[in-house]
């Protein structure tokens, strides 16, 4: 079960009539000499973490290294459990986690990193509202996981998942690519419809700048989680739909890596550019 395209992870679906999640643990048994179990088991221990650490600024006062967020995600909930969001239960929960997992990142709490810890909230804010409000067992939300470490493996092996290399974009929308892919097999739809929303995703990330304030991920990349969570429901919900995306998911890895290595320094994870260089910001700095 190897695969370093999206092309070769679609063939591997059609000659096996499976889906991206179990080509995906039939690679990792393959790689690693483990056990399906074993797998799943891994898994599982980082499916916890992410259902800890959603809940966690509900509960507990948080104290972030930079002290430029906390409190979010409880303001969110509040709304909500106040019946007055606008956005409708799946968006309203999965922004909120999305949000509190950067809280708890930011406070040097333990989650996971998927892809990287700037942008951590999307796949649990996103998996978990869905589970809540669909009533889906743990086992989907599992190949869920699997599903959206294939789509990060190719990101990885084509392209890159770091700030510093190819600004935000590679960041958060990696892990909104992966995060749209996955909700996509989690509700029934088909592989091709996985990576259409994969590409809708990165398409819509396109151009994103890496800037945290401070050097610190927290103003922007906060706010960003609950945006790329909100971008992966919008995307799965189009392919679900139907909507063919243009541009092949492997086309749009490369766009993304061509453009984020046309970035000026300033504007990867310097914290020279953008948001971190404006006056308010750098106020910030001298406080700091």
């Amino acid at each position: 079960m190897k695969f370093n395209y999206a092309t070769e992870l679609l063939d591997l679906t059609k000659k096996h009539n499976l889906p991206m999640s179990e080509i995906m643990i039939r690679r990792e048994m393959a790689n690693t000499n483990n056990t399906r179990e074993e797998i799943i088991d891994k898994m599982k221990y980082s499916l916890d973490i992410m259902k800890k650490a959603v809940k966690i600024p509900l509960t507990e006062e948080i104290k972030t290294m930079g002290s430029l967020i906390g409190g979010q995600e409880k303001k969110l909930m509040t709304r909500f459990n106040e019946g007055k969001s606008i956005t409708g239960n799946l968006i309203s929960k999965a922004v909120a986690y999305s949000v509190g997992v950067l809280e708890v990142n930011a406070s040097m709490g333990i989650i996971v990193a998927a892809p990287t810890a700037g942008a951590s909230g999307v796949i649990p804010g996103v998996f978990l509202a869905l589970q809540e409000e669909l009533n889906l067992s743990d086992e989907v939300i599992l190949n869920g996981l699997f599903n959206a470490s294939a789509v990060g493996y190719i990101l990885m092996k084509n392209a890159c998942v770091s700030g510093a290399e190819a600004g935000c974009q590679a960041e958060i929308g990696s892990a909104s690519a992966m995060a749209a892919s996955a909700v996509v097999e989690m509700l029934g739809g088909s592989p091709q419809q996985c990576l259409d929303a994969a590409s809708t995703a990165l398409q819509n990330m396109l151009g994103l700048v890496c800037d945290p304030v401070l050097g610190l991920v927290e103003v922007p990349c906060q706010s960003r989680n609950g945006m790329a969570a909100s971008n992966s429901i919008i995307c799965a919900e189009m392919a679900l739909a139907g909507i063919e995306t243009l541009i092949p998911f492997d086309e749009m890895v490369e766009c993304m890596y061509t453009v984020g290595k046309g970035m000026p320094v300033e504007l990867r994870e310097t914290a020279l550019g953008g948001c971190a260089k404006t006056p308010t910001a750098c106020s910030k700095c001298l406080k700091f």
